[in-house]
């Protein structure tokens, strides 16, 4: 019979081991492989039954199993031992300590997915995964950091695969306190709850789960809590697990409920409130209305201060560059909600108007959480230096008449917590040769500090691990779907020593799964063949609403089930953060072959780089900057087809050539059994990639890029009563309402001769109608460089700022300047003018911008 409810019933601990309790509920222990390794050894069949999870772990073993360690003098010993590494890990100061300059006091992070372990399900992919790594990486680098997020009581969805091919979802619902979260409470013990007021008298209340991510609070806020009627309840069940409204309380829950729930941590804590707010994509984008709403109400700023104020510390990274990838929603069901009490003193329509697509090619129709996060975000920023191009072009309407290159979207490409997903045997080598686990100063070219056979050794165990996995993977679902017997042909699934190609993520159409099955007889010869095989590992999940994803999977495990291949090809169902940590370590080559540029970054490359794995893939996201020709291969991308049909057979030509005539060949010339020429390029690919693809050093990106300058402008508006706030909203106000009569009426030019050559000066003099403002609230700007065939200005082009001079005559302001002449070749200038003020990040952001014509 089914329970109507689960919880779990936690041991008494006797005193020697309470430290276990602490140990358990912080999640350093999924990076730290020597707290791993104590609750692992308390009875590692159990660990493995229940899901590696330390609480579960606590809960599960049962009290006389606790009694017995409790009078073991070594296990002991190693709970003292690992309870004083966590408080050496949690004191002292770190990276963030010691930097020089003002500092942010806080950053809280919003998002609407984490991906902190395989026993924590409240991620889907890689925006997930992405923000689960940057809260490790700011607690390793001592970050004042405080993540924010939803509790989705089933997490995303469990994956197993019919005998039909199809998908199929389940929904097991999670305990909590179980997974070690901890209800946050007030001074006088009772639970902190969040209360949303919506349309219609509704209300939605949370309650907030506190995850100890090392030094990181991360905030979830869980719509089941007994205020809440049935329908309110239901918010928070399922991550992306619905449209509309539902999806749309969700993002307001996150947002409002978010800034509201990080405001009570800090006064239940004594933690100081942050002065820099970190959204990671759009969803959470509704934190900035309701910080405008508290500076109006609590502070008595007008909408224009207020807006200036959240956007100066306010920073806004954008994950896609689909369209469809961002959250949309009816303007009038926007609208009814900012008309009711949910932002107080707001103004409804000049809010709603921060969202709305009102540019060409746009929907005024749609309320658009990227555009409310970029209108929101003085700091934005794509993730990969592709992706920032593709932003800008993306979102270039917002800043009408700004050339695509100077849109205010800056880049800086992801990376991935290497304590994490670097394998335990690379660590303990890296640790034996180098002295320490993680170290962008590995050189693993040094062969007198590493030997080829040790390194080949490791990766070849590391495969092996691979391949049991897989085995044991594949024989319980085939249990779990026929008489409870395996076949007898999964003994014999896959071989540690055939060149393994992974591939797994998930599967929307333009991450095209199934490119590889494009021409099935060439693939089944690359797969079956005698002398040098190939095999291929698989896994990846479909969004539950996604049937197009559904049948991309469908026909991928049907070829796999082909007794000709079966053995050399295999979908592993469920995959997850669990199976992503034997899967990347496992392969010799990460395969990752969507359309071009719709990859924003992907990280499963990385990941899989830091294990020694090369990456074969379209130069898309972070492959496209970091492709040196010595980590992998670079599938050429087939710009130039005519149709998709067309692309899709010429990028999967080239993908089987790569294999066929250089990778296979590659693998499998040996010396002494060693593919050395193969090992070459792993130690080149784990020591240029080592320096570069952790989320450390995307983290210091963020905290000396866009933290540091966010929490510098926040201090310049807020001092002195906001008063920098209410001195900005009124020079923006003020250059808006002139700008549409500035002009330059005339460019003159003097002392170049018809044959100019390097060395020579041009002197340029500009007379500008300001119409009204001062000369110091403008920039007037050569912009000069090279020139194509169009006498367009190339991309590189730069700015030389004229100075005024004299007084202001009819109207007209002088401004000059003389530029030495450097660049060669086909040379052109123009004259432009934009707004100037210190507490703008970019001289365009306004979107006001005049030219000589």
């Amino acid at each position: 019979m089914k329970a109507i409810r689960t919880f779990t019933v936690r041991p008494v601990l006797a005193e020697s081991l309470a430290p276990l309790n602490r140990l358990a509920s912080n999640w350093r222990w999924s990076w730290s492989r020597a707290t791993h390794a104590l609750f692992a050894s308390m009875d590692p069949d159990l660990w493995e039954r229940i899901g590696g999870n330390p609480s579960r772990m606590l809960g599960a073993l049962g009290q006389d199993r606790l009694d017995e360690l409790a009078r073991n003098d070594e296990f002991v010993a190693r709970v003292g031992a690992e309870d004083e590494r966590l408080n050496a890990y949690l004191g002292g100061d770190r990276w963030f300590q010691q930097l020089e300059g003002a500092k942010p006091t806080g950053i809280a992070y919003f998002s609407p997915e984490f991906g902190v372990d395989g026993s924590l399900p409240q991620y889907s992919g890689g925006l997930g995964i992405l923000a689960g790594d940057h809260l490790k990486s700011a607690s390793d680098l001592g970050v004042p950091l405080t993540g924010v997020g939803l509790f989705y009581r089933a997490g995303y969805f469990r994956q197993s695969i019919g005998d039909d091919g199809w998908q199929r979802e389940s929904y097991p619902l999670l305990d909590p306190y179980g997974l070690g979260l901890t209800l946050l409470r007030d001074s006088a013990g009772s639970p902190v709850e969040i209360t949303l007021d919506l349309p219609g008298d509704r209300q939605l209340h949370a309650r907030v789960w506190v995850a100890d991510i090392g030094r990181i609070p991360l905030l979830l806020l869980d719509s089941e809590t007994p205020a809440n009627s049935e329908e309110m309840r239901r918010v928070t069940d399922r991550l992306y697990g619905g449209g509309g409204e539902h999806r749309l309380l969700q993002e307001l829950l996150l947002g409002v409920g978010g800034v509201r729930a990080v405001r009570a941590f800090c006064e239940v804590t004594g933690r100081a409130k942050p002065d820099v707010y970190h959204t990671n994509e759009g969803h959470a984008g509704f934190q900035g209305l309701e910080r405008m709403s508290e500076l109006i109400t609590q502070d008595h700023l007008g909408f224009d201060a207020a807006l200036a104020q959240v956007r100066a510390s306010t920073v806004f990274t954008t994950h896609t560059p689909v369209p469809a990838g961002i959250d949309r929603f009816p303007r009038d069901l926007i609208a009814d909600f900012l008309a009711s009490n949910l932002f107080a003193g707001l103004d409804p329509g000049r809010a709603l108007a921060l969202g709305l697509e009102d540019y060409d090619g746009g929907d005024s129709g749609v309320f658009n959480m990227a555009v409310l996060g970029l209108h929101l975000g003085q700091h934005a920023n794509g993730v990969s230096v592709l992706h920032g191009e593709v932003s800008r072009g993306m979102f270039g309407a917002l800043w009408p008449g700004v050339d695509t290159d100077e849109v205010p979207i800056t880049s800086i490409t992801n990376g991935v917590h290497a304590p994490t997903w670097v394998h335990p045997s690379i660590k303990g080598l890296s640790e034996r040769a180098f002295g320490d686990a993680h170290s962008a100063a590995h050189d693993w070219t040094d062969r007198a500090a590493i030997s080829d056979g040790e390194l080949w050794g490791v990766r070849s165990q590391m495969k092996s691990e691979l391949v049991a996995e897989a085995r044991r993977r594949v024989g319980a679902a085939a249990r779990s779907h026929g008489s409870g017997v395996a076949p007898a042909w999964i003994e014999d699934l896959l071989d540690p020593d055939v060149l393994t190609i992974g591939f797994a993520r998930r599967v929307p159409t333009y991450k095209r799964l199934t490119l590889m099955l494009r021409d099935p007889e060439r693939l089944t010869r690359l797969l079956t063949d005698p002398e040098r095989p190939v095999q291929i590992v698989i896994g990846g999940k479909s969004h539950p609403a996604d049937d197009s994803g559904k049948i991309l999977i469908q026909q991928l495990v049907r070829f796999s089930r082909d007794p000709k291949v079966r053995g050399r090809i295999v979908f592993l169902p469920d995959y997850d953060i669990t199976l992503a940590k034997s899967l990347y370590p496992g392969c010799d080559v990460w395969l990752n072959n969507p359309l071009r540029p719709l990859e924003a970054c992907g990280t499963s490359g990385m990941k899989a780089a830091l294990n020694g794995v090369l990456n074969l893939s379209i130069l898309d996201g972070w492959w496209d900057e970091w492709f040196d020709g010595e980590n992998g291969w670079a599938i050429p991308t087939a710009d130039t087809a005519s149709s998709d049909e067309e692309r899709d057979d010429a990028e999967a030509t080239s993908l089987y050539d790569l294999i066929e005539h250089q990778l296979v060949p590659k693998f499998y010339e040996r010396e002494g059994g060693i593919p050395l020429a193969w090992l070459g390029m792993v130690r080149h690919t784990m020591t240029e990639l080592g320096k570069k693809a952790t989320s450390d050093r995307m983290v210091q990106e963020y905290v000396t890029r866009l933290y540091v300058p966010a929490a510098e402008h926040d201090a310049a508006l807020r001092a002195d009563g906001f008063a920098g706030a209410r001195e900005l909203s009124a020079f923006v106000t003020r250059v808006k309402e002139s700008w549409r009569d500035v002009r330059i009426d005339s460019v003159d030019s003097s002392g170049i001769p018809a044959q100019a050559q390097a060395g020579d000066v041009l002197e340029v003099s500009a007379g500008v109608r300001l119409d009204g403002l001062s000369p110091e609230d403008v920039a007037v700007e050569l912009a000069y460089g090279r020139t194509d065939e169009d006498d367009d200005l190339a991309r590189d082009h730069a700015l030389y700022r004229l100075t005024p001079v004299g007084e202001t005559v009819d109207g007209v302001t002088r401004f000059t300047g003389i530029l030495p002449l450097t660049v060669t070749g086909s040379f052109g200038y123009t004259v432009r003018v934009v707004p100037t003020h210190p507490q703008l990040v970019s001289p365009v952001e306004l979107g006001l911008i005049t030219y000589a014509s």
